[in-house]
This record gives C-alpha cells, sequence and structure tokens, in this order.
C-alpha cells in the first residue's frame, strides 16, 4: 500500500562511509511526510570505509536495523519479494557505486511488479568531477541538488548528452540546522575544520597545523580548536592518508589549543569562527550565521574545492585572521548555495517529498530503471565499474559472487576484519612511504 495511505514509510539506505550513511539517513528522515511514521534500515556497503562502531556513535543516526554487506548480498536482500517491501531506497554511494546498484537492482526487480522510489545525491559541495559524478548517477529516480546552483549545473550535464534530466530535483543539505549564531562566547572560539584528503600532501597540511598553532599563540585569551573528521585507522569518504593528530605528535601545543572530536553540529553551538579549507562544515556555519572563512594561503584552485567559494564573501588567509579580520558572508551567493540562513529550510524538502508521494502513488507502478550508461552508450567504461561490484553486463551477480543466504560465520567476519585492517594500514603507512621513496 501506498505510503500516502499508510501514514508510514519504510526507507533502505546503503551507504559506503559514515558522512554518506550521515548523509542518506537524514535525508531518509527529511522526505519522510511530517505525519508519517519511518521505518529506517540501514546497509553498510563493506570495503575500505566502511563505518567503525564509534563513526556510526559519532553520526548520532538511529536505524531501526542496521548491517554489513556486499553489493551482491544487498542486490539479493532487495530481490526478495515481500509484502513490506521498501517505499524508498537511498543510494548514498560514490557514483560507480550507485551506477552499479542501479544495473544490479533494474535486473533484480525485472518483472517484480511495484519497486521502491529510487533516490540518490551528494553528500556536500560538488566541486570536481560534475559530469562523470552525475552520468553515474543518472537513472535513479530522484538525483537530489543540494542548491538552486547545483540543480542548474545538473540539468545541463544530462540535457548536454540528451539523458532525461527530470530527476534533478532541488533540496538543501539534509544536516543542517542548530541554533542560530547570537554573538560571542567566553571564551572567543575558532575552529579550524580539518578534511582527511584536501590538502594531500605534508607541506600543506603541516603549514595549516602550524597556522592554527600559531594562531592560538597569537591569541591566548582565545580557544583553539582543531575539528577531526576520524581516528587513526578510520576511515571517511575519503582517504586520509597523513592525520592532522600524527603531524602535532611532539609539537608543543599552547595550552589554548586543543584537538577535538564529535559532532560537528555540537563543536558549531561554541564556535565564533569556523575556519577550513573547503569543508561542507563551512555550509553548516553560514545556515547558522556563524563568521566563516575560507583559506586562500593554499591558492585558491579546484584542487583544494576552495574555488566553489567564489562570490562567497568568505575567503581569506590566516594573516588577515592573525590581524582581527571577520568575514561578512554575500546573502545572495548564501541564497543561491542552498545554505537557507533566511529561515526556508523547513519547505527545502517539500517537492522532494511531493515527488515521491506521487511516484508511490503512480498506477501500475513504476518503469524499470533506465540509466544513461548501458552495454550500447558506454561498452567500454560500463563494464568495468559493474565487474568492480561482483556484477556481469546485464547487472546480474558474475559466478562466484559473495552469497547472501547466510550470515558469514566466525571465522569469515575474523578473516574480513583482519583483511580491513590490512587495507587500511597498506593505506595511511605503506603506500606514502613507497610515494616518498619513488621522489626521492
Amino acid at each position: 500500500m501506498p505510503a500516502s495511505a499508510t501514514k508510514s514509510l519504510r526507507v533502505a539506505v546503503l551507504a559506503d562511509s559514515d558522512t554518506r550513511w550521515k548523509w542518506g539517513a537524514l535525508t531518509a528522515q527529511r522526505l519522510a511526510p511530517m505525519d508519517a511514521e519511518i521505518r529506517l534500515d540501514g546497509y553498510l556497503l563493506r570495503g575500505r570505509a566502511t563505518p567503525t562502531a564509534r563513526q556510526l556513535k559519532e553520526v548520532g543516526v538511529r536505524a531501526d536495523s542496521l548491517r554489513e554487506v556486499t553489493g551482491v548480498e544487498f542486490l539479493r536482500s532487495m530481490g526478495k519479494t515481500t509484502e513490506d517491501r521498501y517505499d524508498v531506497l537511498i543510494l548514498a554511494l560514490v557514483g560507480g557505486g550507485v551506477q552499479a546498484m542501479l544495473h544490479g537492482l533494474r535486473a533484480a526487480w525485472a518483472g517484480a511488479g511495484r519497486r521502491p522510489v529510487v533516490v540518490t545525491g551528494y553528500v556536500g559541495v560538488v566541486y570536481e568531477k560534475l559530469a562523470d559524478g552525475l552520468l553515474l548517477r543518472h537513472g535513479a529516480d530522484l538525483v537530489l541538488a543540494n542548491s538552486r546552483h547545483d540543480a542548474g549545473r545538473f540539468r545541463a550535464v544530462y540535457e548536454g548528452v540528451g539523458a532525461d534530466a527530470s530527476s534533478v530535483t532541488e533540496v538543501a543539505l539534509p544536516f543542517l540546522g542548530g541554533a542560530p549564531y547570537t554573538g560571542e562566547h567566553d571564551p572567543y572560539t575558532v575552529v579550524f575544520a580539518a578534511q582527511p584528503s584536501v590538502p594531500d600532501s605534508r607541506k600543506d597540511r603541516t603549514y595549516l597545523l602550524n597556522r592554527l598553532i600559531q594562531h592560538a599563540r597569537r591569541h591566548p585569551e582565545r580557544e583553539v580548536l582543531l575539528k577531526l573528521r576520524s581516528k587513526p585507522g578510520e576511515h571517511t569518504t575519503h582517504i586520509e592518508e597523513l592525520p592532522y593528530q600524527k603531524l602535532a605528535q611532539g609539537k608543543e601545543l599552547p595550552a589554548n589549543f586543543r584537538l577535538v572530536y564529535g559532532h560537528m553540529g555540537e563543536v558549531l553551538d561554541r564556535t565564533d569562527l569556523l575556519v577550513t579549507v573547503s569543508s561542507t562544515a563551512a555550509l553548516e556555519a553560514l545556515h547558522r550565521r556563524v563568521p566563516t572563512v575560507v583559506l586562500t594561503d593554499l591558492g585558491v584552485r579546484e584542487v583544494l574545492g576552495n574555488h566553489h567559494f567564489l562570490g562567497s564573501g568568505c575567503l581569506a588567509s590566516w594573516d588577515q585572521l592573525d590581524a582581527g579580520h571577520r568575514p561578512a558572508a554575500d546573502e545572495e551567493w548564501v541564497s543561491r548555495q542552498g545554505v537557507a540562513a533566511d529561515g526556508t529550510y523547513d519547505t527545502a524538502f517539500d517537492i522532494a517529498r511531493e515527488r515521491i508521494a506521487k511516484l508511490l502513488d503512480r498506477p501500475g507502478g513504476l518503469p524499470p530503471l533506465n540509466p544513461y550508461y548501458t552495454p550500447e552508450t558506454a561498452p567500454g567504461y560500463l563494464p568495468g565499474i559493474l565487474a568492480r561490484h561482483h556484477l556481469g553486463p546485464d547487472g546480474v551477480p558474475l559466478p562466484g559472487a559473495p552469497a547472501a543466504d547466510k550470515e558469514p560465520g566466525p571465522v569469515r567476519q575474523i578473516v574480513r576484519r583482519a583483511a580491513r585492517g590490512a587495507y587500511r594500514h597498506g593505506v595511511q603507512r605503506v603506500a606514502p612511504v613507497i610515494r616518498r621513496m619513488g621522489e626521492l
């Protein structure tokens, strides 16, 4: 029975990292009708960035069930015919994962009658691989755009290749919220929001850390916090080869300088100045009207993502901050970026909710998923993407793909944990050493 009739919504979220789980789960809550109950089942895609228990707790989003799966296990689970099939399925994955699941679901749901509404989108700012990432997401019923600016760009990409752009739906970032900034705290608190992969060199990351420490020394009356995304050994959406925690080891840190973890919203509750290279935390801060700086010290470059903030009024350097600069965000820019600092955030998901309700009530159910990439349109690209997820060109699991008819035994679980630990060790310890040796 459609959600509009039952006043309830069954939602499944497939995510491949802590950040994407947060985006997917909060999006699920935003998409539910105001007067509807929601059942949320989480599926964590097994891989290098599968969230740890600590990361899941820090995200702070509760699910009715949560389990780790391979892509094939998930597809087989979705393909089972049950009376309580999901109403909505949110794919909170990297682009290649979304494309593989779209083809896999198309095959799994062949001849099944009604199917869930499939939704996907982006965790935050889209500053690189725009065409590549978008076309890999094409085929979902809704492709969410976090701002008016993004919605226009998304439609232009789809229309530019002759693909249907009707799936593009403007919303906002689902994790915005919190009390508006009302004035300085005691002590005045400066927060640097670290990113796992931006910048990516030891030299640049050490520079930023040193400038943050220097700012704390110049302003002993201020509290200076380095907000960290993950602990060493954990992974987020992006690989972090040089954690700031390790770079800070052995340094003499001033008494007013601290490294902190925790929920970004709770940190923003006591923030007077948010500083970052290009973190989505900047948008969270702008939504609450917290003074925000996007650093120019390393240049304004696409590889850093800070070019996205051109025109925002937030670009500044550490020298300017040390001298007491207070940024003032450009209101028109903020409005275009979906930050919704003007109080319109409560209605940002209304159109998406209406579209989902109409799709769920569609007579005869929904047509098969129809991605732009097919063996005909991308014969040299699509098969490789599908194969990485153990799927054939038709979206059907390849022979030898992981079985889903039983939970892994104790030995298999131990082997999986050991393999993931070895992978992370290789990424964080061995790979950087090899690269440095190659530069000699």
